[in-house]
């Protein structure tokens, strides 16, 4: 019986260690499997591009902020828009919109977008109380969230199931910050692949050529002026 017993000491051995080795560390981990930016992708869709112009009455054509923004509209297009502009000028209303400021802002398209098509188009106004806007729009480029944030189809802490016990991430987990994202970037197609690199400063790289074969330091020589808090306004 003592030979019988040392033999079956190895065997043991042997299971315990086969035990340890098909252990599946990853399948038995506690680290969520659910990334947020699979649940709620970030899509590039072909929608409507819109800004409401309100020009002031008080000068002829456009004033500098309406025409600074009618500017900032048509660089846009031209970046990510296709397609023609519509000029939509408000009808039925207290103030009708004059033809100058129309043509003004069909001037200053012009001359960012150089040949883009221009349409011109009227929209009633459903409450003459308010102001009624010079609405510009196109169809673009325009980057958001496939799913509606907000949505809560299981319980996070359920009593009387175990269905939200799993170590997971909520459904609507990470959906405002995708759906933040979507809306602050400049350009959609930045999402989708990096910009190309723009060629090199040929001036600045010369002038960091020629330190180093003098032995100066070729970095930014930053000088900041301190200037006492006393000695301003002449005190």
């Amino acid at each position: 019986m003592h030979a019988s017993r040392l033999t079956a000491l190895p065997i043991l051995g042997l299971l315990a260690l086969g035990g340890c080795g098909s252990t599946d560390r990853l399948r038995t981990s506690s680290i969520p499997e659910d990334d947020y930016r699979v649940r709620h992708p970030i899509l590039l869709t072909e929608t409507g591009q819109s800004t409401d112009v309100f020009p002031s009455a008080a000068v002829a054509g456009l004033d500098k902020l309406s025409t600074d923004q009618v500017r900032e509209f048509a660089r846009t297009y031209q970046q990510v828009g296709e397609g023609p502009i519509t000029i939509l000028v408000p009808t039925g209303g207290r103030v009708t919109p004059a033809k100058d400021k129309v043509e003004d802002i069909r001037r200053t398209i012009k001359s960012v977008t150089g040949r883009a098509a221009i349409m011109v188009a009227t929209y009633p106004v459903g409450d003459p109380a308010l102001a009624a806007p010079i609405r510009l729009s196109y169809a673009g480029l325009k980057a958001r969230v496939a799913d509606q944030c907000g949505q809560w189809p299981t319980d996070l802490a359920s009593g009387s199931s175990i269905d939200g016990w799993s170590n997971k991430p909520y459904w609507n987990y990470g959906c405002s910050m995708q759906s933040v994202i979507a809306a602050e970037v400049a350009d959609p197609r930045d999402l989708i692949t990096p910009r190309p690199e723009v060629p090199a400063d040929t001036v600045m790289r010369s002038r960091a050529i020629d330190s180093v074969r003098k032995g100066n330091d070729p970095e930014t020589d930053w000088k900041i002026k301190n200037s006492s808090i006393s000695s301003v306004g002449g005190s």
